[in-house]
């Protein structure tokens, strides 16, 4: 959770500590009542102090459904925390673009790291590539590049570089060609025709190469 999130929740205490009173509580907060039941609906506030509001914590009463927040002070929510029933954390939304718009989706592991990254390429609410983390570190992605519901794409990571990238060419659902890097620097071509999983060297090309 970031810490203007903190600052947002420790707001939202403090009004309900007051009874939630429907004025303007502080300068840097503001609560928004639903007119026909009373019931807090959201919760604006200033978590820096210079006079512009860049936190909406979107309220059900006492629930935090989601929190918005401008964390670069463009005018523009560039950060989305969704909550469930239990108040836990549940994802985590980004704006890639830095436009307002969200397309990427991050999930927390046990330890409260980064777990898993679900990305909408095209940014059209769909997802279509995935991206697995360890300790912080990216392992592991697949994507749908053309987005036919199959994974086309494969990547793997070691010690944060890239280590190999396999293809599915032919739509057949399993990668038929690999590319493997090495610490190097240089490049491997491998294929596996049959679908077999066993991918065999052939001779790297220049035109090969270009097809990364």
């Amino acid at each position: 959770m970031s810490r203007r999130s903190d600052i947002a929740i420790a707001l939202l205490a403090g009004v309900l500590a007051t009874g939630a009173c429907r004025s303007r509580e502080t300068s840097h907060i503001e609560p928004v009542y639903d007119p026909q039941t009373g019931k807090l609906q959201l919760l604006k506030s200033d978590s820096n102090g210079d006079g512009k509001i860049d936190t909406w914590s979107h309220m059900d009463g006492t629930r935090v459904l989601r929190i918005e927040l401008d964390t670069d002070g463009d005018g523009k929510v560039d950060r989305w925390e969704y909550y469930d029933a239990a108040q836990h954390l549940e994802k985590v939304a980004l704006s890639r673009a830095n436009d307002g718009r969200e397309d990427a989706w991050s999930y927390a592991g046990p330890d409260g790291s980064v777990a898993r990254i679900d990305v909408s390429t095209r940014r059209d609410g769909k997802i279509n590539r995935v991206e697995w983390f360890e300790k912080g570190a990216l392992v592991r992605a697949e994507e749908d590049s053309d987005e036919d519901g199959k994974v086309d794409r494969w990547e793997s990571y070691a010690a944060g570089r890239l280590a190999a990238v396999a293809f599915d060419t032919i739509h057949r659902g399993t990668p038929d060609r690999r590319f493997v890097y090495d610490a190097d620097g240089s490049t491997h071509l491998e294929v596996d025709p049959r679908g077999t999983g066993q991918f065999a060297p052939v001779a790297t090309t220049p035109a090969a190469s270009n097809q990364r």
